[in-house]
């Protein structure tokens, strides 16, 4: 029995861990790629009915992302109609379903590791399968939580969404780099008279016809362990409202806040969420375009193009052992810089954070480039790397996702939470797919560009975004009807 004053901690971190672990499969299945895609452009480049070449890999490394898209658009619909809770299921059981497709292509249709442009489109729907759940724990979890927090640590429990996200990632490399154990990546090579890639026949064969298989399936076990999971949690007392059940959600909201305060929470929510159906701009152009712009500059600063390619990049710097140790490095850099978000959001604010990440971002950007046009090699630009992307850790990675989920107004939260992750996830297409081509051409140009538009998300930071440190979630009907 909760007394007037306190909620059960243990009650509202339990849900929250569930919830996280959308956060945990999100991070897991958009870095799995990172081990196994050289393996799959090799596997693909012995295809005797089409030559498979660098921008046909940046598609199929990065088609998850297109499920990606259209999860996050359909998240907002999803998330009225079914609930935040019904969405998170459904997204589990898409994860599944994409692990073991990747895993095995050529099920009913096709013959076992014999390529072909069939099995090539295949494999890459198997993997927007997967995208869409992606998109949709993308977007819904951050929501869920924010929806049951307290709003005195709710950036705190969101950013605890990005730490979810960057551990997976961390696990994802860490597995990909057991599965690997003695073997090696297969070496690609050029034909200087044609300029056609083909595969070396000096490679280990073990990871182009089964390594990248092993790396795609394992994420069907923590898929598994989500989906069941989420019967054991609540549904957000916000939704709950928006339904009809005030009963249930203010049995919810006492359990996490304590009676005294629970009553003073769903009154506010009642009185911001009696008119369902208000336009997506009511509260005006700018609040959209804001949350629109956060989403486009977090992958404009071109973080995924390393994540997602971090082997291969460490590998080109002169990391010795093909680049798999140094992702994992990475990975354990990117979980303590996250923590500095943790536990920071709420005590300086989303605003300094983002300013000092998107600087910090730059200059790890513009040493890498600087290092590329020098020539110069090893531990210099690895580490250039990593402090690149140890400042978006602490910074765009969570902060971002605490902003989206908290800036909208209530009636709207869903629509344009759908609306800001949509377009993230289109950007993070187009950095994704272009990255090997742009990395191809120039990486001096590559991680100039990126350099540039860190600069610009830090002006941009600095004019537009409004601080939401200690605001509730109903506060923003105000802050943005005043504006």
């Amino acid at each position: 029995m909760n007394n007037t004053n306190d909620g059960s901690k243990i009650y509202l971190y339990s849900i929250t861990t569930v919830a996280i672990l959308g956060g945990l499969l999100f991070g897991y299945d958009t870095a799995v790629i990172s081990g196994a895609e050289k393996g799959l452009e090799a596997f693909f480049l012995m295809a005797p009915d089409f030559h498979y070449d660098k921008v046909m890999h940046g598609i199929t490394s990065s088609s998850a992302l297109i499920g990606c898209v259209i999860g996050g658009a359909l998240s907002g619909i999803f998330a009225s109609r079914m609930g935040r809770r019904n969405s998170l299921r459904l997204a589990a059981i898409l994860f599944f379903l994409s692990a073991l497709g990747t895993f095995h292509p050529e099920f009913l249709f096709f013959r076992h590791n014999e390529p072909s442009m069939g099995l090539l489109i295949t494999f890459n729907l198997y993997r927007i399968v997967g995208g869409i759940g992606i998109g949709l724990a993308s977007a819904v979890c951050p929501m869920y939580i924010a929806e049951i927090a307290p709003s005195n640590i709710r950036g705190t429990l969101v950013s605890c969404n990005q730490f979810a996200i960057i551990f997976g990632m961390l696990v994802v490399y860490f597995v990909n780099f057991l599965i690997m154990g003695d073997h090696q990546n297969p070496l690609i090579v050029k034909n200087e008279i044609t300029g056609l890639a083909s595969v070396s026949q000096t490679s280990d064969m073990w990871t182009v016809y089964e390594g990248w298989r092993y790396m795609f399936v394992s994420a069907a076990f923590p898929a598994t362990l989500f989906g069941f999971l989420l019967f054991l949690v609540p549904e957000t007392p916000r939704y709950l409202v928006l339904i009809g059940k005030e009963s249930r959600a203010s049995s919810i909201l006492e359990k996490v806040n304590g009676l005294t305060k629970a009553k003073e929470i769903l009154q506010d929510i009642k009185s911001t969420v009696h008119e369902k159906s208000e336009s997506i701009f009511t509260y005006g152009v700018a609040v959209i375009v804001i949350g629109i712009l956060l989403s486009v500059f977090q992958q404009a600063i071109g973080i995924n193009a390393v994540l997602y390619y971090a082997p291969r990049i460490f590998e080109n710097a002169g990391a010795e052992g093909g680049g798999m140790m140094q992702s994992v490095i990475m990975g354990v850099v990117n979980i303590l810089f996250t923590l500095v978000a943790i536990f920071t959001v709420d005590r300086f604010g989303r605003r300094p954070l983002l300013i000092i990440g998107s600087i910090g971002m730059a200059v790890g950007a513009f040493a890498v480039a600087i290092c590329d046009h020098m020539g110069v090699k090893g531990v210099v630009p690895v580490f250039s790397i990593i402090v690149y992307a140890a400042f978006f850790m602490m910074s765009w990675g969570p902060i971002c996702w605490v902003l989206i989920s908290e800036i909208f107004p209530n009636t709207i939260r869903g629509k344009a939470v759908a609306i800001a992750v949509a377009f993230q996830w289109i950007f993070n297409y187009i950095v994704s797919s272009t990255f090997p081509a742009l990395y191809d051409f120039s990486p001096m140009f590559a991680y100039s560009l990126y350099g540039v538009i860190c600069v610009i998300a830090a002006i941009f930071v600095w004019y537009w975004v409004p601080e939401t440190k200690g605001k509730t979630l109903e506060d923003m009907s105000k802050l943005w009807k005043k504006n």
